[in-house]
C-alpha cells in the first residue's frame, strides 16, 4: 500500500472519538486481576460490532481475536494488550475518574486495550490489502502473579495458531506525548517475591537478655540482603533486593515472638536468579540461627526477564524513525520493573516498546502506579496508528 502512514493516521483520526470513549469507559470502571468481566464484555461488544471474529473465556476473562487478510495463508502478527487495573485509590478529578473506590487504572492498561482495539479496527478495514493473519490478544492479570500471560499459554493460546511475531506497546509518562522508545535485547528484569518469618522469643522490652529478639534478627537480615547485592552480584549484572514490608506485632515495651518480612528480587540472568534465591534463604536462616532464632523463607517465582528480539526491534526502530521522526525515538535503558509479556516473548519473537504519554504543559507528569497517573489522550491516535503501521509493514515485508 502506498502512503501507509497517511492511510492509518486518517483511519485512526476517524475513530479517535470512539477510542477515547472506550478508554474512558474502561478507566471509569477498573477491574483487577482475573476480574476484568466488564472490560472483557466491552471488548467483545466492539469486536462483534466491527465484524471481527474472536474467542472469549481463555484465562477467565481473556479475549483473542483473529483478522484474516484476503489470503490467510501468510504470516501471523499478534498485538497484545493487558486489561487489569490496580488496587489504588484514584485522586484525579477527571470526568472519567474511577467510580470504584480503591481501584484505579494507574498503569495505562485502559489505554493499551483501547489502542489495540483501534488498531484492530484499522487493520480489519484494510484486510483486502494484505495476506496473512493478525491476532489481537486481550490479556487479564498482568499485575498479579501468576500472570495472565502464563495462564493463557497454559490454556493453549498458541495451540491452534502460533504468531510469527508479537508486538506490545506500554505507556510511559517519562516520555512526552509524540515520542516513543525501545530497547533491543534484555529490557526488563525478572521478578520474584520473598516472604520471611523470623521466630524468636518475645518478652519485656526492658529485659532483652531474657529474650531472643526477632526484630534485631530481622534488621540484620535486611542489611545482609543488601550486602548480597553489593558483594555477591556481578557489578555488570543489575540486581535489586528490596524489603517493602515488615510487621513486628509488639508494643513499645513488648518484644514480639515473630517478625514477618516481604520483599522483591529483580535481575536479568536466570542462572544468577536461581543462585540468588538460594543465597537469600541461606542468609536469612544463617543469621537467625546464629542469634538463637529460626527463620522460614518462601520465594514466589515470578515473571522471567523480558527479552526483545534484536532483529525485530531494529525493524520497529526504523519504522518508528519514519512514523515519528528520528528525534522522537528514544533508546531506552534497562528497567528493573517487570511485565509478564516476557512469557509470550519466550514463545514468540517480538518486541515490547514504550509510547510517550506525558505532557508537562497539561500537568500530566505523574508516574506509573501513582494515584494521580493519567495520560495525554492525544497520544491514542498515533499510538493505535503506529500499531497498525508496524503490523501491516511486517505483513508486507513477509510477503516480499
Amino acid at each position: 500500500m502506498d502512503d501507509l502512514i497517511k492511510i492509518v493516521n486518517s483511519l485512526a483520526s476517524d475513530m479517535m472519538d470512539e477510542v477515547i470513549a472506550i478508554r474512558r469507559a474502561i478507566h471509569a470502571y477498573p477491574e483487577i486481576a482475573f476480574d476484568e468481566f466488564k472490560t472483557s464484555a466491552l471488548i467483545r461488544q466492539k469486536l462483534t460490532a466491527w465484524g471481527i471474529h474472536f474467542q472469549a473465556g481463555i484465562a477467565t476473562t481473556g479475549v483473542v481475536a483473529l483478522i484474516e487478510g484476503y489470503n490467510p495463508e501468510g504470516p501471523v502478527i499478534a498485538l497484545r494488550a493487558d486489561m487489569d487495573a490496580l488496587p489504588i485509590e484514584e485522586k484525579n478529578d477527571a470526568e472519567y475518574a474511577s467510580t470504584r473506590p480503591g481501584y484505579m487504572h494507574a498503569c495505562g492498561h485502559d489505554a493499551h486495550t483501547a489502542m489495540v482495539l483501534g488498531a484492530g479496527k484499522i487493520i480489519h478495514s484494510l484486510r483486502e490489502y494484505f495476506s496473512g493473519k493478525v491476532m489481537l490478544i486481550f490479556q487479564p492479570s498482568e499485575e498479579m502473579y501468576p500472570g495472565g500471560a502464563k495462564v493463557m499459554l497454559e490454556e493453549g493460546l498458541f495451540g491452534r495458531i502460533k504468531p510469527d511475531i508479537l508486538f506490545a506497546q506500554h505507556v510511559l509518562p517519562e516520555l512526552n506525548a509524540g515520542t516513543m522508545g525501545l530497547r533491543a535485547g534484555q529490557y526488563m528484569a525478572s521478578t520474584d517475591e520473598f516472604y520471611i518469618r523470623v521466630k524468636g522469643k518475645g518478652g519485656h522490652g526492658a529485659t532483652p537478655h531474657l529474650n531472643i529478639d526477632p526484630i534485631v534478627i530481622a534488621a540484620e537480615i535486611i542489611m545482609a540482603l543488601q550486602t548480597l547485592v553489593s558483594r555477591n552480584a556481578n557489578p555488570a549484572m543489575p540486581t535489586v533486593i528490596s524489603v517493602g514490608k515488615m510487621i513486628a506485632d509488639g508494643m513499645p515495651n513488648v518484644i514480639p515472638d515473630t517478625v514477618d518480612m516481604e520483599g522483591i528480587i529483580r535481575t536479568f540472568d536466570e542462572i544468577w536468579r536461581k543462585e540468588l534465591h538460594q543465597l537469600v534463604k541461606e542468609t536469612a536462616k544463617g543469621i537467625a540461627k546464629t542469634s538463637g532464632g529460626t527463620s522460614e523463607v518462601n520465594i514466589a517465582h515470578g515473571y522471567p526477564a523480558l527479552y526483545n528480539n534484536p532483529e525485530i526491534t531494529e525493524r520497529v526502530k526504523n519504522y518508528a524513525y519514519t512514523f515519528w521522526g528520528k528525534p522522537n525515538v528514544a533508546e531506552l535503558p534497562q528497567r528493573m520493573t517487570a511485565d509478564d509479556m516476557a512469557y509470550f516473548l519466550k514463545e514468540v519473537p517480538g518486541t515490547y516498546y514504550r509510547l510517550g504519554t506525558g505532557n508537562p504543559e497539561k500537568g500530566i507528569i505523574s508516574n506509573l502506579h501513582s494515584s494521580t497517573f493519567d495520560i495525554d489522550e492525544d497520544t491514542l491516535l498515533p499510538g493505535m496508528a503506529f500499531l497498525a503501521y508496524i503490523t501491516l509493514s511486517e505483513l508486507e515485508r513477509e510477503k516480499k
